[in-house]
């Protein structure tokens, strides 16, 4: 009973740990006329790192005010990942 007691507080903490971590999501975006490509990432809130449909139904609306059309999100990763790819996304490096 005891084990079983530790091992769900070191779940719960492990969830608890990670639900409080920074989230981000690369993606795909273009303008038309004439036609221009971008790569970037966006910082989401925690309700949209679980899944890709949530994150594009974030990013969509953030990445249109700015006159581009979000192509697709590539994916989702926490702030560990955040240095080794934003040197890939260059100027447009992080949206909020």
């Amino acid at each position: 009973m005891k084990t079983t007691l530790c091992a769900a507080t070191c779940l719960v903490l492990a969830l608890a740990g990670q639900a409080s971590g920074q989230c981000y999501a690369d993606y795909k975006a273009k303008q038309d006329s004439p036609l221009r490509l971008q790569y970037g990432i966006i910082e989401l809130p925690q309700p949209a790192c679980t899944n890709m449909q949530a994150a594009r139904a974030y990013a969509e609306p953030v990445i249109s005010r700015s006159g581009w059309t979000l192509l697709q999100i590539e994916s989702i990763f926490g702030a560990d990942d955040f240095q080794r790819r934003s040197a890939h996304a260059g100027a447009i490096h992080l949206r909020q």
